[in-house]
């Protein structure tokens, strides 16, 4: 498996960022090719002193490829642009293989 993870950091508005993001983003995610699955939180905290980041996603696909063409897809490309309309604090994009981790 291959993870997409987003690390949102404080919008300007965070009401907005949540309606907005269930609202329009998340349906947009929903149909992404190749899409294994999914999850969103607000609820973000640290084990000590405050969370840097607002919001966090994470995508799971079967490999780099399908991910990688996931993202290149006119789709992906939809989902890409429309970060800008809620994530006005800017956005963290990583990725990296997930071991089974049954061993």
């Amino acid at each position: 498996m291959h993870k997409l993870l987003v690390l949102y950091s404080q919008p300007a508005d965070p009401d907005h960022f949540r309606d907005y993001y269930v609202t329009n983003h998340l349906p947009l995610i929903r149909n992404w090719p190749g899409l294994l699955g999914w999850r969103h939180s607000f609820d973000v905290a640290a084990t000590q002193g405050e969370a840097p980041y607002f919001a966090v996603f994470e995508a799971d696909f079967a490999d780099a490829a399908a991910m990688a063409a996931a993202r290149a897809s006119e789709h992906g490309r939809r989902v890409t642009a429309d970060v800008a309309n809620y994530a006005t604090g800017g956005a963290v994009v990583i990725h990296y293989p997930v071991p089974d981790g049954t061993g």
